[in-house]
């Protein structure tokens, strides 16, 4: 091991979208603070935030139907939609600095318009997506979504769907022109090459494995080099785990109170992609459905019009599958080794809770290749199976706490846990995950920094217009930020979808 120590002010581990936000955040609010980035890969964004291993939309909750329950009168709670949909507004409105700054270039390289769907079969579902269209577009959040029952309508807007439909059962979608297609490994990319220009420190093929507080307050990182095996000493004020699946293990290392009684569960996504270019032609919209009973949210079904390398490709998906990995590149021991004496009765609880999730797993993975395409067939009936290639996409853990609702709670979408004293900080969890970083890094600021945050306010507004302020409540704001955004970002020109000659 190396003698040498290296001071710097902030370490980010793990070099994904959330690093990646983080580090372009602190470069604008302070200049002159010494950053470095470890990641045990050998280049950004090749884990969860590759644009292969994950869905690619622009979570503004304009399609998921996860986001609004229904109550037990029968009305529609939108109020999760409400806050995923704040969320992606700031994320917008950061990526529009950095373009409007020259400090990201070619936002089409990263960001496409595209339509937002969400379908249903069946009058019950009908009748529930008729009264979640009318909540969400008494919204102004949600101006400009559109419902239909009219199969006329509907093969107008989705023909590859509609097409061969023999089925009498009710059908009916809601569509938005505003929805986005994200290509997060693109922009990932993208900030990692503006950090290097902003000489932030990036080390590829470094694995942190061990840490621990040093007697000056900060904390000391043991990086090992995963080519030469050679190990170096790097300590900083303020380190940020920013590593996906890996996180969980990470936090572990520091041996913080507020990281104990926390589990994970691995689920793995993967999708079937259309290798005919004439099918991917013939779709042009993410369509989003209802999830199976006892599935976890994150695999709601959806038919993806997805833009990746120039390219035009088409998804359908997720299908669940069950690895013990943390991370695609992880180790198959990562499920036991994160069992700790102070989360084993958490993990226990979990498990005895979420027997439907476990058996709905099993029948996941003992899928066929031609039972995925009788599913993929309730989307496009006249689907076949040459056309389309099975696609093992990324892992996501999802967190196990307890919480008021009870002992060893699984917890569907992204949290941050922080230090007291805001040394250290942690993203974990999944969906919506990339799509609200910029959001989940303003909360990682606000906690970690909350003596400067006052001083950077004003760089805050400029950065994020709508720092601060609910874009719901200010309609004003709301329709300068979505004509900003959309212009900064090429996103003014809709594209219509391709029907049938």
């Amino acid at each position: 091991m190396s003698d040498r120590q290296t001071k710097t002010d902030v370490i980010l581990i793990g070099a994904g979208i959330m690093s990646a936000t983080l580090g372009s955040m602190l470069k604008e609010l302070v200049p002159d603070w010494k950053i470095t980035v470890f990641e045990k890969l050998a280049s950004a964004g090749e884990e969860s935030s590759n644009e292969w291993n994950n869905a690619g939309t622009g979570h503004a909750a304009l399609c998921e139907l996860n986001y609004t329950s229904e109550k037990p009168d029968g009305s529609v709670d939108i109020s999760k939609a409400i806050n995923v949909n704040e969320q992606f507004q700031v994320s917008m409105q950061f990526w529009s600095y950095l373009v409007n700054s020259n400090l990201i270039r070619n936002p089409q390289d990263f960001i496409m318009p595209l339509p937002h769907m969400s379908l249903v079969q069946g009058a019950q579902n009908v009748a529930f997506l008729k009264r979640r269209f009318d909540a969400m577009t008494s919204n102004p959040l949600f101006q400009g979504m559109e419902f239909s029952d009219d199969p006329k309508k509907l093969k107008e807007w989705i023909p590859l769907i509609m097409n061969e439909r023999t089925s009498k059962e009710p059908i009916a979608a809601t569509k938005i022109d505003t929805g986005t297609d994200v290509n997060f490994g693109a922009l990932t990319r993208m900030l990692f090459d503006h950090l290097k220009t902003k000489n932030v420190d990036i080390q590829y093929k470094k694995s942190v494995n061990d840490i621990k507080r040093a007697s000056d307050g900060t904390w000391e990182l043991k990086v090992k080099n995963v080519d030469t095996g050679t190990v170096e000493r790097h300590n900083a004020k303020f380190v940020f785990i920013g590593g996906g699946g890996g996180s969980l293990h990470l936090l572990q290392k520091f041996d913080i109170p507020e990281g104990k009684h926390i589990g994970g569960f691995p689920i793995s996504g993967l999708f079937m992609v259309c290798n005919n270019p004439d099918v991917v032609a013939q779709h042009h919209a993410k369509v989003y459905g209802k999830a199976a009973v006892g599935a976890p949210p994150m695999s709601v079904p959806h038919l993806d019009t997805r833009f990746i390398d120039n390219k035009k490709s088409l998804l359908f998906g997720p299908f669940a599958g069950f690895s013990p990995k943390f991370l695609k590149t992880g180790s198959m021991f990562d499920l036991i080794t994160s069992v700790k004496p102070d989360n084993l009765l958490t993990l226990l609880a979990s498990g005895a809770k979420n027997v439907p999730l476990t058996t709905y797993l099993i029948q996941q993975v003992m899928l066929s290749k031609e039972k995925r395409m009788e599913e993929l067939r309730a989307f496009v009936p006249n689907a076949k199976s040459e056309d389309w290639d099975l696609l093992v996409a990324g892992q996501r853990v999802q967190v196990i706490k307890d919480t008021p609702a009870g002992k060893g709670t699984l917890q569907f979408g992204t949290e941050v846990v922080s230090a007291a004293d805001g040394s250290v900080a942690a993203l974990l969890g999944a969906s919506p995950g990339a799509s609200t970083a910029v959001h989940v890094m303003l909360e990682v600021i606000n906690k970690c920094f909350p003596q400067h945050v006052k001083a950077w306010e004003p760089k805050l507004k400029e950065m994020i217009p709508s720092y601060g302020l609910s874009l719901m409540n200010n309609p004003e704001l709301l329709h300068e930020v979505h004509s900003s955004t959309a212009q900064s970002l090429g996103l003014s020109s809709v594209p219509q979808p391709v029907t049938q000659a």
